[in-house]
């Protein structure tokens, strides 16, 4: 038998040339005509912005040499040993990696939406063994004996979806929308968890110093124990003083005492915001307190752009909206355009040949006639949807002017009680040392030098506290700020990503 060549004549090249032509043809102007979305135009949802905040008088304005406008915001507080740890929470936090793995979700989302606006090409080959009864007339016989027949096929095909009405597009610019928002919360969980870190650091000091103090004050209460012991002795004093320092002596201790498990429970929390076991972590004391740093303002308006959680719920908003686009395509046809062609043959050593060919090409138009109401239900969902994403982001609006206007009125409240109680203690510290000196010259008890010594310790421990209170509310007005984040990262970190 004669083989017939494997190439097309000229003739046919030219009539598959010509349809091919037709088919690009088309294909370009279904191209354009997708250009049109059905999803309303974009804005972004009215929400308060006031022109200053309410108790800024005080506050520098931020510019970018701030560490806060670089993002780094916690190197305000000069701590290199703070720095590190932050560090490492950003590297191995194990929250911080959920939320990251969550993004990466999001991102394989929008690569998949991307895909579907392009052709897709599939490729099959393989073999099949058949039987049909021959039934009674002999004309139905098979040229095998057995009624079996082998089948060989190899097909390859070609198929695109028409995006007339912006359904495929609107779906992905949805998922570029979540994606962003997921891109925002990992911002927003880093800053929230690197708050936590910087405030319990803060504590853990100023506990240390709230140590040595206690430590100081037992080592004075010990010497006028053993002075008092010395005058009863020598009948100068009566045993009600002896008890008396004696129970201020061991109260002092137990507070000394006391600050141990608080000082593990500030340092176990860093090890595990590090992603490290507690045994495994051990923070040596310190004998300096960070200072309370002077943190830059930014205008209320940039508190839009400066917080991730408020990105987030905008972006929320804007795939919200995209998918009302979505559900409008499901009233309009779905346009399919495929090719396909191959071989066919029930001999394996002359399948791939010319006679053996075969081809089809074809658009497929499908839409739906009726369906009870479903795809309105749909477009009234999204909708809904999107006023409900729309009051969360007024709502998140609101809650950081708040968080704002509370750390400020907090951190000024602290600062003229600061003054006060530096007065306070001023006085009391005097006041100690007239009494002492009056006791020591035999012209008081020791009772009244007990009372002036309680009043100095609780004034020293009012003014640490107090200190501790102003770092933690500064680091937190910090976070309210947005830590110098910048919604502008969002896009240049989704380039990045793509391009990866």
């Amino acid at each position: 038998m004669t083989r017939p060549a494997d190439v097309c004549p000229p003739s046919l090249q030219r009539v598959l040339a010509a349809r091919g032509s037709r088919l690009l043809t088309s294909a370009l102007c279904l191209a354009m005509l997708s250009a049109c979305t059905l999803s309303p135009d974009y804005h972004r949802p009215q929400a308060p912005e006031p022109v200053a905040f309410k108790y800024a008088e005080g506050w520098t304005q931020a510019n970018p040499s701030d560490a806060l406008a670089r993002g780094a915001w916690w190197e305000l507080y000069g701590d290199a040993q703070l720095n590190g740890l932050v560090e490492q929470l950003n590297a191995n936090n194990q929250t911080v990696a959920q939320y990251e793995a969550q993004y990466r979700q999001a991102q394989t989302l929008v690569r998949s939406a991307r895909a579907s606006l392009f052709p897709s090409l599939d490729l099959s080959a393989g073999k099949t063994r058949s039987s049909q009864g021959t039934g009674s007339s002999s004309s139905s016989l098979s040229n095998n004996s057995s009624g079996i027949r082998d089948t060989y096929s190899a097909q390859l095909g070609v198929s695109w979806e028409a995006d007339l009405w912006g359904k495929l597009r609107e779906g992905l610019n949805a998922n570029e929308a979540s994606a962003e928002a997921s891109l925002a919360d990992l911002a927003a969980i880093r800053l929230s968890l690197q708050s936590e870190l910087v405030q319990n650091y803060l504590q853990l000091r100023v506990i240390d110093e709230q140590k040595r103090l206690l430590e100081a004050t037992l080592a004075a209460y010990q010497r006028s124990l053993t002075m008092t012991q010395n005058q009863y002795r020598a009948g100068v004093s009566g045993k009600d003083a002896v008890a008396q320092a004696q129970t201020q002596l061991k109260s002092t201790q137990a507070d000394l005492i006391d600050l141990i498990w608080q000082r593990a429970q500030f340092e176990n929390a860093i090890a595990v915001l590090m992603g490290k076991a507690p045994a495994e972590f051990a923070l040596a004391p310190s004998t300096t307190i960070p200072a309370l740093p002077q943190i830059p303002l930014a205008l209320p308006s940039q508190l839009l752009e400066r917080r991730p959680d408020i990105a987030s719920a905008e972006r929320k908003v804007m795939a919200a909206n995209a998918n009302i686009g979505v559900a409008r395509a499901a009233y309009f046809p779905d346009l399919t355009l495929s090719m396909s062609g191959g071989y066919s043959s029930s001999s394996f050593s002359d399948w791939i040949s010319l006679p053996n060919r075969f081809w089809s090409v074809g658009p497929q138009l499908a839409v739906t006639l009726f369906d009870a109401g479903k795809r309105s239900a749909e477009v009234d969902r999204t909708k809904a949807v999107y006023d409900q994403t729309v009051a969360q982001y007024r709502q998140s609006v609101l809650d950081g002017f708040q968080e704002v206007e509370n750390y400020l009125v907090q951190l000024k409240v602290y600062a003229d009680e600061a003054q006060v109680r530096d007065e306070a203690l001023a006085s009391a510290r005097e006041s100690l040392r007239l009494t002492e000196n009056q006791y020591k010259a035999g012209l008081i008890g020791y009772l009244d030098v007990v009372n002036v010594q309680t009043t100095a310790l609780s004034n020293e421990r009012s003014v640490l506290n107090l200190l501790q209170g102003r770092l933690v509310a500064s680091v937190q007005l910090i976070a309210a700020l947005g830590g110098g984040w910048e919604a502008a990262s969002l896009a240049a970190e989704e380039r990045t990503a793509t391009d990866r």
